[in-house]
């Protein structure tokens, strides 16, 4: 739900500014009101002002000033460039680079080559060692005393240069080198140790800073600047705490409730549940003030989606633990800092989803032996269909996800029709409601003439007075006071996207269908692959095998069922849902000016 907002306006001499923006600092609950931000952000005070919020934010962030962090990578880079040396000279052996340079005085060049292995010829050289498919060898030639003819050895195989440094001398130079960096990582975590506590409070000084300005920068100065006028606004359970404290600090103020063209701040006031999807309503952006609180419908739609795109009761419990050690501070991964309580919700949903679809680690329990009958009672497979997974020749999770997407839609078609009545009145709204009543209503009519409920004269009769009636609203009454032909043409045109799009947006929903079905095969198919692995006669060395195998793949396929199920239902959510409900989603959050 949105908070209901107070609108006020201060009147301050100009004496009294100062002292009174603090007390309302202080008190915390004031959001006010800036100005249009170009006006805002050209000012150079302020621009210097975030300039310096970004540096300390940057080096909060990489722990340590450019030149620590710059000397540390060097140390790094030359690491990993001495290592891959390394490995390179590793094929010829230990060679000594000041030998080879004393042959080349004596006048033997030694040459190094490499060719695949199936064309070395011995003449060609010494081999030094075969690798990969090739073969390393070396080709002494005395210049002084000999001219070999060498031309077939060039059209075979490739010269190499010839190594500056033994493996060992490399890999010695790798020990030093890691010394260098463990010395500037010492550094690091000393210049850490001695400044980022003053950083982060320089930090906390500079965004206070920050605000004052954008609050100076809003004011209005009037009469030659003796007064100061400027707005904000605070939530209602605020309002008698805020207006003791200006009672008390004895300004002018007025108090007045938000016009519709005012840029009213959003507050959301939600149950524990729904608030653990507020981050997903931010993502696409806050409501307006005049508008409603998507997220009590996002929650258990999203929750709902989610579980079906994963589907897998196994990986449920693991979502569950995972969850439960990032929100205990066990496991610490800095993108879920925080999400560990809605990782669990996510957990316990996919959970029920995957029980009753019969699915634990790609293992169908509605057709294992081992698994009680008893528990199987619950699935869908056991309620509905034929036992097989299928209804009326379609996969039940198919059909459910049909079901789920016409059913959500016509949730957002009501809620549109309702809110869109709230804030405009009926007369403005006819065609939504035309709308509504020809889909929901058909919808009705036919699922309970398909019952029997209703008979065929009877469901005729219905059938024509919503066509009917959502006509009238369509057609003709979709703009009051406008030309009926015009309102004609434009209902046709409203029939065509209609039309093209609801059938779009409820096969959209046979993602979660897809998604879930292709989670199931890919963990089964990792269960087979470890079970080929154990074989008949398994051993120590087959059940290793095994238990890496179905470890890794279930890990892999736990991974990417979580990243196609965050996706897939925001955009039915964020797609389908918020466009058929005319959900705008250009509300400015509530940002009290406090410490």
């Amino acid at each position: 739900m949105i908070t209901q907002m107070k609108k006020y306006t201060f009147l301050v001499f100009h004496r009294d500014y100062e002292p009174f923006l603090e007390q309302l600092r202080e008190l915390g609950v004031v959001h006010i009101t800036q100005k249009a931000a170009g006006l805002i952000q050209d000012d150079e005070q302020l621009q210097a002002a975030l300039q310096h919020e970004d540096e300390l934010r940057r080096l909060l962030k990489q722990g340590a000033p450019d030149q620590l962090i710059q000397e540390r990578a060097e140390v790094e880079q030359r690491i990993a460039e001495a290592q891959d040396s390394a490995k390179k000279v590793a094929v010829w052996g230990d060679l000594d680079p000041a030998r080879i340079a004393a042959l080349r005085e004596a006048g033997y060049a030694l040459r190094f080559f490499e060719c695949p292995t199936k064309a070395f010829r011995e003449e060609w050289g010494i081999k030094i060692s075969e690798k990969e498919g090739k073969t390393y060898f070396v080709n002494l030639d005395n210049s002084i005393s000999r001219n070999i003819d060498n031309s077939e050895l060039l059209d075979k195989a490739t010269e190499l240069q010839q190594p500056e440094k033994s493996e060992a001398q490399y890999l010695q130079e790798v020990e030093h080198l890691r010394g260098l960096y463990a010395a500037a990582d010492t550094r690091i975590l000393a210049w850490q140790k001695a400044n980022l506590e003053r950083i982060q409070q320089e930090l906390v000084e500079a965004r206070q800073q920050i605000d004052w300005t954008r609050v100076n920068l809003s004011t209005d100065k009037l009469a030659e600047g003796a007064l100061c006028l400027f707005e904000g606004f605070c939530p209602i359970d605020k309002e008698a705490e805020l207006n003791a404290m200006l009672q008390e600090a004895q300004v002018y103020y007025e108090e007045t409730d938000p016009e519709k063209e005012d840029a009213t701040p959003i507050k959301l006031r939600n149950n524990r549940f729904t608030k653990l999807f507020e981050p997903l309503t931010g993502m696409y952006g806050w409501p307006n003030y005049n508008e409603f609180d998507p997220t009590p419908i996002l929650a258990p739609f999203y929750l709902l989606f989610f579980s079906l795109c994963v589907g897998d009761a196994g990986y449920g419990l693991a979502l569950i633990l995972i969850g439960w050690l990032i929100a205990k501070e066990k496991l610490r991964i800095e993108m879920f800092e925080g999400l560990g309580p809605i990782i669990m919700v996510l957990g316990v949903g996919t959970t029920i989803v995957g029980y009753l679809g019969g699915t634990f680690f790609g293992i169908d329990i509605y057709q294992a032996e081992w698994f009680p009958e008893c528990a199987k009672a619950p699935m869908f497979k056991a309620w509905l269909g034929d036992g097989t997974g299928n209804w009326m020749g379609y996969d039940i999770m198919m059909v459910l996800a049909l079901i789920i997407g016409v059913f959500h839609i016509c949730l957002a078609m009501t809620v549109k029709a309702i809110c869109y009545t709230k804030q405009n009145g009926f007369h403005a709204t006819a065609s939504t409601w035309g709308w509504l009543l020809l889909i929901v209503g058909g919808i009705a009519t036919a699922i309970l003439a398909s019952t029997s409920v209703l008979g065929p004269q009877t469901t005729q009769t219905i059938l024509i007075v919503i066509a009917a009636i959502s006509a009238l609203g369509i057609f003709i009454f979709n703009t009051p006071g406008r030309n009926p032909l015009i309102n004609i043409g434009s209902g046709l045109w409203d029939t065509y996207q209609m039309a093209t799009g609801i059938l779009g947006d409820v096969l959209s929903y046979l993602r979660l269908y897809a998604l879930g079905m292709a989670g199931a095969m890919l963990g089964a198919a990792f269960n087979e692959l470890g079970m080929t692995v154990l074989g008949e006669n398994p051993n120590v060395g087959t059940a290793i095998g095994f238990a890496l195998i179905v470890a890794f793949g279930h890990v892999l396929n736990l991974l990417m069922a979580c990243l196609g199920a965050f996706v897939h239902p925001l955009r039915l959510t964020f797609v389908e849902y918020f466009k058929n409900v005319g959900y705008e989603g250009s509300g400015k959050k509530y940002n009290p000016f406090k410490k």
